[in-house]
């Protein structure tokens, strides 16, 4: 699963993107520094993992991942063409969900492609790029949909009602993340891979003077994710940035120093995992620890079909002990012993956490 991470130039993305993946991208001061996307594979914190590994005396961790995609900045007119925007909003168009990345704080050292820093006014500079970009996907939709309606297709004119549905939307200035929809609709809108249609993350990127204090302009960022029914967190690029740079017990010192809670890295990352509807179940034993991701919903088969194509065909039974559960009883045989080991069949939704030992036929 891949989170594309966006903003105008010179807001702190490559940094942020430095930050999250310790890859390394460029990060200078000025427009298009990044051209091609750098791609940044990372683990999901989950300490879960550790604990499970101290109770099984395991030799391999193996968390989650997420794939981050540290994408150029755009500008005005991106839809249209200008700056890289064509190539960029097709990176974007690839992606399953959005960061956006929001500068949140001045220096007269960094150059503002617009002059001045107003995190609102650049929100929707991007918004409008994607929003323009979709009306333009949804007019081309448009027209080949005629075709089978013409032809008294129900399919087709279904459709046909839902996009005019969906182009008054954009064009009030709308992004479809936010436009309420029936199931029915919700699924063929995924159909159409629009770029408002993406969930979002803002990033708000603040300066190293300003941690821990009161910023406006953040404040508004917050304002604006919680209206929009998403969310925001407070980050600092460059700091979090420069803690990558230290090792373990020298990164708890700095940020100790800093009056850092933790790191807001983790934040996004967990969040990322999150709003692309994904949890983890888990698998513990001598040979290896395991987070196994899937989306939320998924049945026992389908998660057994996770580790091999052959435990969803020939899928028995789930033996499942929530994670708590099983660290409060200390070990398997203990949990099995207080009654908190389940046999489960084909028809569990599985749930985040769960410790789980599929039974199979070959």
């Amino acid at each position: 699963m891949k989170l594309g991470v966006v903003g105008l130039p010179n807001v702190g993305k490559s940094t942020l993107f430095n930050a999250i993946t310790e890859a390394g991208a460029e990060a200078a001061n000025y427009p298009f520094c990044t051209i091609e996307p750098n791609v940044g594979v990372v683990a999901v914190p989950d300490y879960r993992l550790t604990n499970l590994e101290k109770m099984y005396n395991s030799k391999k961790v193996v968390p989650a991942v997420l794939e981050f995609v540290d994408i150029a900045g755009l500008i005005k007119g991106a839809s249209k063409g200008a700056g890289r925007g064509n190539s960029f909003l097709s990176y974007i168009r690839e992606v399953d969900a959005i960061v956006h990345v929001v500068r949140c704080f001045d220096d007269e050292g960094i150059i503002h492609v617009d002059g001045s820093v107003n995190p609102i006014r650049d929100i929707d500079t991007i918004n409008i790029e994607l929003i323009m970009a979709d009306i333009d996907s949804v007019k081309k939709r448009m027209d080949k949909t005629e075709k089978t309606v013409k032809s008294g297709d129900k399919k087709a004119i279904e459709e046909m009602e839902l996009l005019k549905k969906i182009n008054a939307f954009l064009e009030a200035g709308k992004c479809i993340r936010t436009m309420k929809l029936t199931a029915e609709e919700k699924q063929l809108t995924d159909s159409f891979f629009l770029l408002t249609s993406k969930p979002v993350i803002y990033c708000a990127n603040i300066s190293e003077t300003q941690i821990n204090k009161e910023n406006k302009y953040v404040e508004a960022v917050k304002k604006f994710a919680e209206e929009e029914g998403g969310r925001a967190i407070e980050v600092c690029a460059k700091i979090e940035e420069e803690l990558t740079k230290l090792d373990k017990a020298e990164r708890a010192d700095f940020a100790k120093e800093l009056g850092l809670q933790g790191s807001s890295l983790d934040l996004v990352i967990t969040a990322g995992y999150s709003l692309l509807g994904l949890i983890s179940y888990l698998t513990a034993g001598e040979k290896e620890v395991r987070a196994w991701t899937i989306t939320k919903g998924k049945k026992a088969p389908q998660a057994a079909g996770k580790i091999h194509t052959d435990f969803e065909k020939g899928f028995i039974r789930a033996e499942i002990v929530n994670y708590d559960d099983l660290m409060a009883a200390g070990s398997m045989a203990g949990a099995k012993e207080k009654g908190k080991v389940r046999l489960e069949g084909k028809e569990y939704i599985m749930q985040d956490g769960d410790v789980v030992i599929f039974r199979f036929n070959v």
